[in-house]
């Protein structure tokens, strides 16, 4: 048994092995300016830390954060965290195998909202909250897929705009605490969206104030002139902490917690520099404040997203099952960097302050690191999301522009394969797609029809109708079925060499 993590391992200096790092600040003159729904791990390897780097220096004391859980699993998280003071402990996992521990004191403590909406509500409408942060996930924003507009179905957010009902949702709660501020004559609150999607600021805006608008006109029209959301794109490898993690954080360092968070060294945080009501001095803690993220959202997701999809579909057929096992064989590798340089990096803006060729070697060294054990499997998840947002936008403007688009064509071709439900190994495969059946189905069709995957419309356009396209997505099918998914990346590769 080790130490169990609470403020009074620190303040009474306690046997804490002296290779775990522990706030230097005194966490008694922490106020709350930071209210956060969705606290995860991720936020946890993201904005608590940057946060917990600037009080470290003696900074941003007065931007803590209160986190909020919603849904109902958020009750486990509420409940862990409080019981440690809101500490937990963040390691990374070094690709040599070794492990660094923080203690992260930047959380002051959780609510749940279920039990008490009401405190949630009143916290956001105080003064000192300057800023409501989220994670909540892409559904969390409750964006209809095909319309791209508000989706109000949600059994939450219908029970939310009835008249006079208590606020349940993380719309709910924010929009009312938005209308109390107002009527107190107190500025609005920064709405930070810090999730994984492409102008998260723009949907948070959008989103929150379509539900508003169903709730209260004058309130969206309120929020429109008053209130900023922020754009950012966020960046680090933050695996599902397992039990393993937790017995090793024990056994090797002596400390019992019980949830800490684990992910890679690197973290990337760049933020449209729009706030409401100020805001802590995050440059001083390495993020890049910016006024214009969409260079960088779009280096991440050509170059980052799509990778991921050049690897993970050629890397599971050939009988890989992790991300790191791919990148570290050379064959891959080179195949990941020659779509990088040649298909998706001519797509792209400059992006200010990046050296795109150390991005892209970045990314292999980080793929390839044993320790976060990434998998396959959940990079080949809801394909019908990722690659018709990420990829295709590439070979639209290759096509447009005289670019190369043959590695494109194999990604999306080797995904086709995939689709097949069986790996070169003749093991069956797990195929996880929200349009599982109309995916499959037409797979399925691909031995009466080659282009039969590329007809449908709403993921790849009028692909199907470019010669040039499909040419190379043909041959890229024939030698998945005829040769298999190495032996096609060899002979990319010869080609490549010539």
């Amino acid at each position: 048994m080790g130490v169990a993590l609470a403020q009074s391992v620190l303040d009474d200096h306690a046997d804490l092995d002296g290779r775990v790092a522990r706030p230097t600040y005194d966490r008694s003159k922490l106020t709350t300016g930071i209210v956060h729904f969705g606290v995860g791990g991720f936020h946890r390897a993201h904005e608590a830390m940057y946060l917990d780097r600037l009080m470290n220096e003696g900074d941003a004391l007065d931007w803590a954060i209160t986190g909020v859980g919603v849904m109902p699993h958020d009750g486990r998280i509420v409940e862990t965290l409080n019981a440690q003071d809101g500490l937990y402990t963040l390691v990374l996992k070094h690709p040599d195998g070794t492990r660094e521990p923080r203690i992260i004191g930047s959380i002051r403590n959780m609510l749940f909202a279920p039990d008490d909406p009401e405190a949630v509500i009143a916290l956001m409408a105080d003064p000192q909250v300057k800023i409501v942060s989220l994670t909540i996930t892409e559904g969390g924003y409750h964006v209809n897929q095909v319309t791209g507009e508000f989706d109000s179905r949600d059994e939450g957010i219908q029970h939310d705009l009835a008249d006079g009902a208590v606020p349940s949702t993380a719309f709910g709660l924010i929009v009312e605490a938005i209308r109390r501020r107002r009527d107190a004559g107190v500025t609005p609150f920064t709405v930070m969206s810090c999730d994984n999607l492409p102008g998260n600021g723009h949907v948070a805006r959008k989103m929150i104030t379509a539900f508003a608008e169903l709730k209260d006109p004058e309130i969206a029209a309120y929020m429109r002139e008053n209130v900023e959301f922020p754009n950012s794109m966020v960046d680090r490898i933050t695996p599902v902490t397992a039990p393993e993690d937790i017995a090793e954080l024990s056994e090797t360092f002596g400390l019992d917690d019980g949830w800490p968070v684990v992910c890679e060294p690197f973290a990337q945080w760049v933020l449209q520099d729009s706030f409401t009501d100020g805001r802590p001095s995050f440059e001083d803690a390495g993020v890049q404040v910016v006024d214009d993220v969409e260079p960088y959202e779009l280096m991440k997701l050509r170059l980052l997203n799509c990778s991921h999809q050049a690897l993970c579909y050629v890397g599971y057929l050939s009988g890989y099952r992790y991300a790191h096992e791919v990148c570290n064989d050379e064959l891959f590798a080179t195949f990941l960097l020659g779509y990088m340089e040649k298909e998706g990096s001519p797509t792209l803006p400059e992006v200010p302050g990046v050296d795109l060729d150390a991005y892209r070697h970045q990314l292999i060294e980080r793929f390839a690191n044993p320790e976060v054990r990434d998998t396959l499997a959940r990079l080949c998840m809801e394909s019908s999301d990722r690659i018709p947002k990420w990829l295709v936008p590439v070979v639209h403007h290759n096509l447009a522009h005289d670019g190369e688009v043959e590695r494109s064509a194999l990604v999306i071709a080797s995904w086709a394969r995939y689709a097949e439900g069986v790996d070169e190994q003749g093991q069956p495969i797990d195929v996880v797609d929200r349009a599982k059946d109309e995916v499959m189905a037409a797979a399925a069709a691909q031995g009466e029809d080659k282009l039969a995957f590329l007809r449908n419309a709403d993921f790849f356009g009028d692909l199907v109708g470019d010669e040039r396209f499909t040419a190379a997505y043909v041959a890229a099918l024939d030698s998945l079925h005829e040769n298999g998914a190495r032996a096609t990346l060899e002979a990319r590769a010869d080609k490549d060499a010539r």
